[in-house]
């Protein structure tokens, strides 16, 4: 029985471990947490996971918050005029619902299951000289948490990595008592809100551990008015900021947020972090070698909602890579060609992702336009979220695009 070490107890390093132990690997997982600590602690991220994500769930028999979990149907995009009002709206419908649960939530109850399912889990942060001595005795060894000392083992890729510094601030909160969605009530939606030079507002409608919500989340252009956050203010003040720059900036998102109130007193964040592509093979002191995952080594800006995504589709790749390597070593060679088969998905979702973090070029202003007239491409911009693939068939190519738009 072969033996794997999984460092890091987040989306990808728990469903690998899940599916390995499932076919009868030796999995050993080391968390930073406990369970009830994870639950006790503050909220690690936005997340909305599209069909193809959550279908990686289902499979491994893990979408255990499902059925109480509100359905996303669709995208809305709207972009703030001068006046203060909408200067375009539009609202387009997924194939498949997406869905949205607090990790909080998710990676305690997995971490559970691991455990049930008689999975090792050992709770204790680990270091590069730690690490050193582990490594012998697995054959193979998995870094999947994406911050801490660990994330130096693997060097940044330039030709990957256009950014040197964070490109938007974040901040945001988990609320309650949101109002209903006047532009389409019976159907659940993330909003996308654009505010032109200040950055954008999301709502996405999610589960937490006192049940549906809402999540509130700026991200803001570095230097300007969201970039307010430094100060780490309590969690009264940090709603109450987010609300104000939501009246000044998407009056109409905050009508609907006149009576919320935090899900609990753990539920907001602030930060930023630079996006980064990363060598996915890191070497110890000893001289062994670990394969980085996920955001350990395709770290995107969350604008486009994709971290989650990423990380269940590398899970998904790296598992079969190790079940189809039967008894051959893990070797850096294999490491390599395992990651590569990974980025040849996740190089979209980067290059889509970056993209969107400079000014929109002309082309993309009147896909956002012709979106509100059109239906069909309305549909297509917002199922690209669920395969991001597409977009570089009519999306990142002005060319293509005018041929698109010349076929709807």
């Amino acid at each position: 029985m072969r033996k794997v070490l999984i460092v890091g107890a987040g989306q990808s390093g728990l469903q690998l471990a899940l599916g390995l132990q499932a076919k009868d690997y030796d999995v050993t997982v080391m968390s930073a947490r406990t369970p009830e600590e994870i639950r006790g602690g503050r909220v690690m991220s936005t997340q909305c996971m599209f069909h193809d994500a959550l279908q990686h769930e289902r499979d491994l028999g893990l979408n255990l918050w499902e059925a109480g979990t509100v359905n996303v149907e669709g995208i809305g995009i709207s972009v703030a005029a001068p006046d203060g009002g909408r200067a375009l709206d539009w609202f387009g419908e997924l194939d498949h619902p997406a869905q949205s649960v607090d990790q909080r939530v998710k990676m305690a109850g997995w971490l559970e299951l691991f455990e049930e399912r008689g999975g090792k889990l050992v709770i204790h942060g680990v270091m590069t000289s730690e690490l050193d001595a582990l490594a012998r005795l697995y054959d193979l060894v998995i870094i999947s948490a994406g911050k801490g000392e660990l994330v130096q083992l693997f060097d940044r890729v330039p030709g990957r990595s256009p950014f040197t510094k964070p490109m938007r601030a974040l901040s945001l909160v988990y609320a309650h008592g949101v109002g209903p969605r006047p532009e389409h009530p019976e159907k659940p939606g993330v909003r996308f809100n654009i505010v032109p030079g200040v950055g954008e507002l999301f709502m996405i409608p999610a589960y937490t551990l006192s049940g549906n919500c809402e999540i509130l989340f700026f991200e803001g252009v570095p230097g300007g008015p969201l970039d307010c956050f430094d100060d780490r203010p309590g969690p009264g003040e940090h709603f109450a900021r987010i609300l104000d720059l939501m009246r000044q900036f998407v009056p109409w998102e905050f009508e609907r947020c006149r009576d919320a109130e935090l899900t609990d007193a753990k539920a907001t964040l602030a930060g930023g972090y630079t996006p980064v592509v990363r060598n996915p093979v890191g070497t110890l002191p000893g001289g062994a070698t670990v394969l980085g995952m996920a955001d350990v080594v395709v770290a995107n800006d969350p604008i486009t909602g994709q971290g989650s995504n990423n990380a269940s589709h590398c899970a998904a790749t790296y598992l079969d890579a190790i079940l189809a390597r039967g008894d051959r070593p893990f070797d850096a060679a294999w490491m390599d060609a395992t990651f590569e088969r990974y980025w040849e998905y996740a190089r979209h979702v980067t290059e889509w992702t970056n993209a969107l973090l400079l000014p929109p070029p002309p082309h993309v202003l009147q896909i956002l336009g012709v979106a509100g007239q059109n239906p069909a491409v309305a549909r297509r911009f917002v199922n690209g979220f669920a395969d991001p693939t597409d977009f570089r068939h009519w999306f990142m190519d002005p060319v293509l695009w005018e041929k698109y738009l010349a076929e709807v």
